[in-house]
């Protein structure tokens, strides 16, 4: 027969693998919100789990003793009754505390749960309606994912490698306009800065627990047949995928001047003739083969003074119409 310890742990990570598959839904319209729900859920199952287990697994010790009782005569402790006149268990924020206080937790892990607390409360008490929620639930979310792992780990010897413990990035969710994401009311903009207090008082020396996780997404060459396909569009229905100028930069690093150079200096017979300029045109009108990327003085007007970047792999299209010098 399992403990009561056991059987929390297990729902503990029923709960935890669910909140991260109904995320990972992006049709799913109130994914955030209950991710937020059902992660808190598995985080206070968790904390319980490791309470019975160092005090012998007995669920008295989880029981909020009743200490207004009018019940004198009797020598039986008395605890508070929940609605279905049960026991009523300590909360999420007793158990980590205490947890804090014996170090079998760090400061940034119930830093980080009192963040998915106010996330989880403002989507049960309230709403979420703007990117900036949205982004703070995808770090603060994934700092915490980690942490479950790690501790189930630690302390159940437990391997969660079995599952699919990440969250889809929201780069690849559909973003809201620019006017819908810059409105929230005076509630949400609450919300917003006690998350960024819990997020300021994160403690860098800990490495091993993290209050929130940034991502970066990058796009890469891969020799991996698995790997997602991702193509350059213009299509208006095609998931975005932003890259900021550093990274064009780190993709695109020639300019024309360094173009004609390498060419130059690897074909035998190449001359900056038509020939060369009509090659080069064909390559950077076809945005779909992302060998050039043009930037613009001003984006928002496509007659604006333009410049053309280069990604290196321009000249193996090159090395079809010039024959390379022998090294």
């Amino acid at each position: 027969m399992k403990s009561r310890s056991q059987l929390l742990l297990e729902k503990a990570i029923a709960a935890m693998v669910s909140a991260i598959e109904i995320y990972n839904k992006p049709a799913f319209r109130y994914r955030g919100e209950t991710f937020s729900i059902l992660a808190i859920n598995g985080w206070e199952l968790l904390l319980k789990a490791k309470w019975l287990v160092d005090n012998e697994d007995n669920p008295e010790s989880l029981y909020i003793e009743d200490k207004n009782s009018d019940d004198i005569e009797s020598q039986a402790t008395r605890f508070l009754l929940n609605r279905s006149k049960n026991p009523r268990t300590r909360d999420i924020g007793f158990l980590a505390e205490k947890l804090v206080e014996k170090k079998l937790i760090t400061k940034n892990v119930w830093t980080n749960i009192q963040a998915l607390l106010v996330i989880r409360d403002n989507s049960i008490h309230f709403y979420n309606s703007t990117m900036q929620v949205a982004n703070k639930l995808q770090i603060v979310g994934a700092a915490s994912v980690r942490n479950f792992a790690v501790l189930v780990k630690e302390w159940f010897d437990n391997d969660m490698s079995e599952f699919n413990f990440d969250l889809m990035p929201l780069s690849f969710m559909t973003l809201p306009s620019k006017t819908e994401a810059l409105l929230f009311n005076m509630e949400e903009a609450n919300f917003l800065e006690d998350l960024r207090h819990l997020e300021a008082g994160a403690d860098q020396s800990d490495s091993r627990y993290a209050v929130t996780i940034n991502f970066e997404i990058k796009l890469s060459r891969s020799n991996d047949t698995d790997a997602p396909e991702v193509r350059v569009t213009s299509k208006p229905d095609a998931i975005p995928i932003r890259m900021t100028e550093e990274q064009d930069l780190q993709k695109y690093p020639w300019d024309f001047k360094k173009l004609t150079d390498k060419c130059r200096a690897r074909y035998s017979d190449f001359k900056q003739d038509k020939k060369y300029y009509g090659i080069k045109k064909s390559l950077s009108q076809d945005e779909s083969n992302g060998l050039c990327k043009i930037r613009y003085l001003d984006p928002r007007n496509e007659k604006s003074s333009k410049k053309e970047l280069y990604h290196p792999d321009i000249l193996k299209e090159f090395d079809k119409h010039y024959t390379k010098a022998v090294s």
